[in-house]
């Protein structure tokens, strides 16, 4: 008889316990899809929010926010028309408060705005598809950086790089835009992707990729729980110009020391590129103009130096043109018709003309964009180390 009531007992704490963890949880309503991509590459968005009174949608596939509408249970929903096959950022303004879309994992990595990412697929793969070819690896890793704080990097190893344990690599140095992350250039420029298609076609060499945080004043700030710094209006100021600089001197003597030590790498300049995308474009140049000895292999994205700074500031560029095109094996410049930097980066481009400074030159449609980055990225990555 003890035992009976041991039991009734027993299973009468189990169901208490179980209903009040079911009453625990928040109430989960209906089940939102979103993005949904249709056939004819239209997207219909939906946002549960019953009490809200205005739901907008605001994307870069948008000339401006769109109203969504409210159906009975409290789901906000719209379909746009077909949106030209791409990846693009989107968010949601409920009643004046922009927020990613909840029923979304895809999301754009930023220190200031968060977004979700939406990818409206191509009839044909496309260079930055996830396609039946081997592919490379990423890494996240933890270095020592500047001021004694910790620094992050995403780091992308080709194919086969953890088979033949004799073989090294080049390095390309990929540097984040305003207010990215390192994270963004691997999930918003799917930088591996492009790399793991081009390699096997044959169209560019196996490389590494290293991928830092642009913005190591930040992340000091972060790791003293302190408000980050603001962002920088004028990039040709003199605050821009010595932020860039502590960037320069994280990536001279911490991240490139940390790779060489822990990855298989040619260390040399004719091995080592970089890059980077608006404030890291900017870094680029600074850091690559400074460092001769270390880059043989330059690109900007979208991005570029003021003639003003470069006679103040690197006058052996322009002076010298017949050691700079000796040094140089790649000077790259890429920028969108409709760039907010689209005059600054001209002006940068006529320059290095008047001054008999060999360059690239890529002129494409559209702004100041990760869409565009990605047509950079097709058209640099098989130039480098050639």
């Amino acid at each position: 008889m003890k035992t009976i009531v041991t039991i009734q007992l027993l299973t009468l704490t189990l169901l208490l316990v179980f209903a009040g963890k079911v009453s625990g949880q928040p109430p989960r309503g209906p089940l939102v899809v979103s993005p949904q991509v249709n056939a004819d590459k239209s997207v219909t968005f939906r946002y549960l929010a019953p009490a809200a009174k205005e739901v907008k949608l605001s994307g870069q596939f948008l000339k401006a926010p769109v109203d969504l509408a409210k159906d009975a249970q409290g789901i906000w929903s719209v379909t746009t028309a077909p949106v030209k096959p791409d990846i693009y950022p989107y968010s949601f303004v409920v009643d004046g408060v922009t927020v990613m879309d909840p029923a979304n994992v895809a999301f754009f990595p930023n220190e200031r705005f968060k977004a979700s990412l939406v990818e409206i697929p191509d009839d044909a793969p496309s260079v930055y598809s996830l396609t039946n070819v081997p592919h490379g690896t990423i890494s996240y890793e933890y270095y020592p950086s500047v001021e004694g704080s910790t620094g992050t990097l995403v780091v992308y190893t080709p194919p086969g790089y953890t088979k033949d344990k004799a073989k090294k690599y080049p390095v390309f140095y990929l540097i984040s835009g305003t207010t990215d992350t390192e994270e963004t250039f691997f999930k918003v420029g799917k930088t591996n992707l492009i790399l793991d298609n081009l390699i096997a076609d044959g169209k560019a060499k196996p490389m590494l990729v290293v991928m830092p945080y642009g913005n190591p004043a930040a992340r000091i700030a972060e790791q003293k729980s302190q408000a980050k710094p603001a962002d920088i209006m004028n990039r040709d100021s003199e605050v821009a110009i010595k932020r860039a600089k502590f960037f320069e001197t994280d990536l001279i003597t911490n991240i490139i020391p940390y790779i060489e030590k822990n990855y298989r790498t040619l260390n040399n300049r004719e091995n080592r590129a970089i890059a980077g995308f608006s404030r890291g474009g900017g870094q680029t140049l600074r850091a690559a103009f400074n460092n001769m000895d270390k880059f043989a292999w330059v690109c900007s994205y979208a991005s570029y130096i003021s003639p003003a700074e470069m006679d103040k500031g690197f006058s052996h560029i322009g002076g010298n043109a017949d050691r700079t095109n000796q040094q140089l094996k790649l000077l790259w410049s890429g920028i969108g018709t409709e760039d907010f930097l689209y005059k600054g980066t001209v002006e940068f481009e006529d320059y290095l003309k008047a001054r008999k400074i060999n360059f690239k030159s890529y002129v494409t449609d559209g702004g100041h964009t990760w869409m565009n980055v990605k047509k950079y990225m097709n058209q640099t990555l098989p130039l480098l180390f050639q």
